[in-house]
């Protein structure tokens, strides 16, 4: 694998499940894509939180929209485009508005190593990011930069406007350091919910609202709390 020959680190492997896969009669249809996540290391990722939804907002059975966001399978529809060129790799706008609007910030510059439908400059370009890219067919990338400079529509940041706006909830202590008070309730608050037979998402949702602190926060030191109970009473 060529990935492993470099020194990047690979932080998410993402599952792209699409309808329509290719049919078969001898084996299984094959209907999604792998989409492999790394980064180069030293410096410190973007990574957007909030940018689709926010950390406080909820399904209609009380579970975290953020949270489903961002699971490792998305289930995301092909596009179809009648009467453009095409190209058999080229990947919806709805998946890469999620990937870039995660990843990047306006005025990022965002590189497409392999142009071809020039579907990612479109959308890096709609959310107001610079882009540059390769493409070896000369004939496909002709085409397309032709399309994109005699549109009227694809604008720097024309996709904005239309983009879901995420409710974000500041949280009284979010980005303070804990206190000995805080984790003193955390190690008491959490037992008494375990012992009431609260499940640990749940948990953490609760002493989250009651400290004012969002998910992750709590979640970090949960674990900085069951570690140190292993380090007291090692098996």
């Amino acid at each position: 694998h060529a990935l492993y020959q470099t020194n990047l680190e690979e932080i998410n492997h993402i599952i792209w499940k699409y309808n329509f896969g290719v049919y078969t009669k001898t084996k299984y249809v094959s209907s999604h894509y792998h989409i492999l996540y790394y980064q180069k290391p030293g410096k410190r990722r973007t990574f957007n939180l909030e940018s689709r939804y926010g950390t406080c907002e909820k399904t209609e059975d009380g579970r975290s929209l953020n949270y489903r966001d961002r699971e490792d399978v998305w289930i995301i529809n092909r596009e179809y485009k009648p009467g453009k060129i095409k190209n058999k790799n080229e990947l919806p706008y709805k998946l890469l508005k999620k990937i870039i609007q995660y990843s990047s910030n306006e005025g990022d510059l965002v590189c497409d190593m392999f142009l071809g439908g020039f579907s990612t400059a479109t959308v890096a370009i709609g959310l107001n990011r610079r882009c540059t890219g390769f493409e070896i067919s000369e004939t496909m990338f002709r085409a397309k930069t032709r399309e994109i400079g005699q549109s009227s529509v694809i604008k720097p940041g024309f996709m904005i406007p239309e983009l879901r706006k995420p409710i974000i909830k500041n949280l009284e202590n979010q980005g303070n350091s804990w206190t000995s008070h805080e984790e003193d309730y955390l190690f008491t608050r959490y037992r008494e919910l375990r012992q009431s037979g609260q499940n640990k998402k749940d948990i953490i949702e609760i002493i989250g609202e009651e400290l004012g602190r969002g998910r992750w926060s709590i979640e970090k030191a949960i674990k900085k709390m069951e570690k140190k109970d292993e380090n007291r009473h090692p098996q």
